[in-house]
């Protein structure tokens, strides 16, 4: 009562709002002044203390009008993750009339984020104060606890966000493609948002009113990600995080991050760092202007004032690492080119696969040449292209070539970087494209790759159409006639798509026969 009747006395003189952020010991951390109708919290420790899921702080400011807790006020309760939040109203003389106080609302299902107590008057005020935060905490706990394990970590909401423009294909397929990606990465998505808006917000995306209520559920369901299905602006991933405690990322950082769990190879793992720090770049931010350093001699004396700030020492290095790797990568699409001159000395046919993620195209290699490829059911399960050798009667063979998959909207950084790989399809003799039919957006995933494949240069190359995984439709599933439909899975269909695979590169093998032939006779004749 005595801090609250001086915070009281001096807030009615000044005519200004004064707030305490304290401690569970009692310690006050922070002398807020505001103005008469609120204060602002400066920026606290970042780190989230899972363990406890609240902060350990507690707000106790002053109102001047007798009015109760505002909106602003149980939004900072939540998003900060405060213990408490309490205003205190002082009466025509500077001593408290009475309080008014909010938690937490521990309910994951309530309609607000918080809990709003009916206000006390200063006889009523008990000292039970960290017996209730500790009751909020165990409940807070024990939710937590009642997850399942496999949801606890990487909890996300997936926030789609479009402009009321004719858009590439419908919402629910890009989320849930989207969606997907996440699975992959391992992240738990607990819900899907979406918004159509006019014009995309320059600060927030999705405005921030809209942000404010996802943030708050958010917090209520112990969420610790925002994943936006686009491409954010250095800018706006910024405002976004500083506006709550949850890591933002980005439809591109996503994908960027399965690349590089996923990439086994040596060229893979330089191709996706190098578009990691071609992303980076970009989003390098000073965050402190301490962050500056003296160099040159003593000030007079050959001194040159200011140097270099961490900021652009940061981009200085990314910039000599992406020239590094720029030059190993172009050292390695030597070596390919050389591979691939062996291999066309070696006249034999080459035969690419092709096709959208997860369409199966490794496990179609796989089954087709007894190897052990990794293939699982996850977007991007394998980056790095695997050739393997397919043997015919009358001693003839293929090199059987599989890819890197496709997918809607890849990274700028990333279809670059992997145009190198990509490139050896150039010197295929035939494409596999391969389309996963159990799909219900199969031919927008058919449109997307050949949208690729044009990019590529690629589109007039002989190509198969491959209708893969038959065994997951139903039976009243009419097939395209378009193309041979099979089950990598359990391969059925293999005897058609080979017949047709022995057809496209007869002529081919026909080619280097009479080669090795007009060879052999100009020996002779010498």
């Amino acid at each position: 009562m005595d801090i609250a009747r001086i915070l009281s006395e001096i807030s009615l003189e000044i005519k200004r709002q004064i707030g305490l952020l304290i401690d569970r010991s009692g310690y006050c951390t922070h002398v807020i002044v505001g103005d008469n109708k609120s204060i602002v919290i400066p920026e606290l420790d970042r780190t989230r203390n899972t363990k406890t899921r609240l902060r350990g702080i507690r707000l106790v400011h002053t109102h001047l009008f007798e009015e109760p807790l505002s909106d602003e006020d149980l939004t900072d309760l939540v998003l900060l993750r405060l213990d408490y939040i309490t205003a205190i109203v002082p009466d025509i003389d500077g001593i408290p009339k009475y309080f008014y106080s909010a938690h937490i609302n521990v309910d994951r299902e309530a309609d607000q984020s918080w809990t709003v107590l009916q206000k006390i008057y200063p006889g009523q005020i008990n000292n039970g104060f960290l017996s209730e935060v500790e009751e909020l905490e165990n409940r807070l706990n024990k939710n937590f606890t009642n997850i399942k394990d496999a949801s606890k970590i990487n909890r996300a909401f997936i926030l789609g966000v479009y402009p009321n423009q004719k858009l590439k294909r419908p919402i629910e397929h890009s989320l849930s493609e989207l969606a997907e990606l996440c699975k992959t990465a391992g992240i738990s998505v607990v819900e899907t948002f979406s918004q159509r808006r006019h014009s995309l917000d320059p600060a927030t995306v999705m405005g921030q009113g809209k942000l404010k209520d996802i943030l708050l559920k958010a917090v209520q369901k112990d969420v610790e990600l925002l994943i936006f299905d686009l491409e954010l602006t250095p800018s706006q991933a910024k405002k976004i995080s500083d506006f709550c405690d949850l890591k933002v990322i980005d439809r591109t950082q996503l994908i960027l991050d399965i690349f590089a769990r996923n990439a086994k190879s040596r060229d893979g793992k330089l191709q996706v760092e190098l578009a990691q720090l071609k992303y980076l770049k970009g989003r390098l931010s000073e965050l402190d202007d301490n962050m500056s350093r003296l160099t040159g001699g003593i000030s007079g004396i050959g001194g040159r004032g200011p140097g270099e700030t961490k900021l652009e020492i940061g981009k200085r290095r990314v910039e000599e690492k992406i020239t590094r790797l720029e030059k190993e990568l172009t050292d390695l699409k030597r070596r390919r080119e050389l591979n691939r001159k062996q291999r066309n000395r070696n006249d034999v046919p080459v035969v690419a696969i092709v096709g959208y993620t997860n369409a199966g195209k490794s496990t179609l290699l796989n089954a087709l040449t007894n190897s052990n490829v990794i293939a699982e059911d996850k977007l991007f399960a394998t980056l790095d292209p695997v050739t393997r050798r397919v043997r015919f009667p009358e001693e003839r063979e293929i090199i059987l070539s599989d890819t890197v998959g496709f997918i809607h909207d890849l990274p700028p950084d990333l279809t670059n970087a992997f145009k190198a790989t990509l490139e050896e399809l150039g010197d295929a003799d035939l494409l596999l494209h391969i389309v996963d039919i159990s799909n219900p957006n199969y031919q927008e995933q058919i449109m997307a790759v050949e949208k690729i494949l044009s990019e590529l240069d690629l589109i007039t190359l002989n190509r198969i159409m491959v209708y893969n995984k038959i065994d997951a439709l139903p039976d009243d599933f009419h097939l395209p006639d378009d193309g041979i439909s099979i089950s990598s899975l359990n391969k059925s269909g293999f005897d058609a798509l080979l017949q047709e695979i022995e057809f496209n590169v007869k002529d081919k093998w026909n080619y280097f026969q009479l080669e090795r032939a007009s060879s052999i006779e100009g020996k002779i004749t010498t």
